[in-house]
C-alpha cells in the first residue's frame, strides 16, 4: 500500500481490513489445498474451517466496501479494481468449498451402498452437508448483490454531484459574465452621456459664433448707410 493512502485515517483502516483479508484468504487457500488429502471426520472438520473462513472473508469484504466510500475519489479509483479481484477470488474460493462438500456427500453416498446399517446415519450427514452448502450459497449471493447495490449507489451518487459540479461552474460562468456585461453598459452609459454633454457644449458655441457673427454683419450694414 503507498503512504499517500496509509496517511488518510479512513485508508489505514482500510488498509487494516486489506491485510486481514489476505491473511484469512492465505488460510483459506491452505484449508482447500488440504482437504483432498483428508476422509473421512477430519475431512469434515476441515471443510466445515474452510466454511467459515469464507464467512469470516465475506465480513472483511463487506467492511472494505463499505470503508472505501471514506477514501478520496482520486485513490478510490485505483483501490476499487483490486476490491473487485479480491471478491472474484472469494467467489473462485467459496465455489471450491462447494465442490469439495459435493464431493463428500457423494462419497458419503457412495459409503451408505456399500454399507447399509449405517444409511440413516449418512442421510443425515447428506442433509446437514447440503443445509451447509445451501446456506453458504445464500449468504454469498445477499453479499454480491449488496456489494453489487453499494457499487450502483456510488456510482449514481459520484454522477450527481459530478453533474451538480458542472452546473455550479455554469452558474458561475454565467454570474461572471453578468457582471462582465453591466460594467461594459456602464462604461457605455458613462461615455454616451459625456458625449452628449460635449455635443451640447459645443451646440452652444456653435450658436454663440454664429450670433455674433449675425451681430457683426448688422453692424457692418447699419455703419454702411450712415
Amino acid at each position: 500500500m503507498s503512504n499517500a493512502l496509509d496517511s488518510d485515517p479512513g485508508s489505514e483502516l482500510f488498509a487494516s481490513y486489506e491485510a486481514d483479508f489476505k491473511l484469512v484468504r492465505a488460510d483459506i487457500t491452505q484449508k482447500l489445498d488440504q482437504i483432498p488429502e483428508l476422509s473421512g471426520e477430519p475431512r469434515k472438520a476441515a471443510i466445515r474451517a474452510a466454511e467459515r473462513a469464507v464467512d469470516e472473508a465475506d465480513e472483511i469484504l463487506g467492511q472494505m466496501s463499505l470503508e472505501i466510500n471514506n477514501i478520496p475519489s482520486a485513490q478510490r479509483s485505483k483501490i476499487k479494481p483490486r476490491l473487485r479481484n479480491y471478491a472474484h477470488d472469494l467467489d473462485i474460493s467459496r465455489h471450491s468449498l462447494v465442490k469439495h462438500a459435493q464431493n463428500l456427500d457423494r462419497d458419503a453416498l457412495f459409503g451408505a451402498r456399500s454399507n447399509s446399517g449405517s444409511g440413516d446415519a449418512v442421510v443425515d450427514q447428506r442433509q446437514q452437508l447440503l443445509s451447509g452448502t445451501d446456506r453458504l450459497e445464500r449468504s454469498s449471493q445477499r453479499l454480491r448483490d449488496s456489494q453489487r447495490v453499494a457499487n450502483e449507489t456510488e456510482e449514481i451518487g459520484a454522477s450527481i454531484l459530478g453533474d451538480l459540479g458542472r452546473q455550479r461552474e455554469q452558474i458561475m460562468n454565467t454570474h461572471n459574465t453578468l457582471n462582465d456585461s453591466e460594467r461594459f453598459l456602464d462604461r457605455s452609459i458613462k461615455t454616451l452621456r459625456g458625449m452628449a454633454r460635449r455635443m451640447a457644449t459645443n451646440r452652444m458655441i456653435t450658436i454663440a459664433i454664429i450670433t455674433v457673427l449675425v451681430l457683426l454683419i448688422i453692424a457692418v450694414i447699419v455703419s454702411r448707410f450712415r
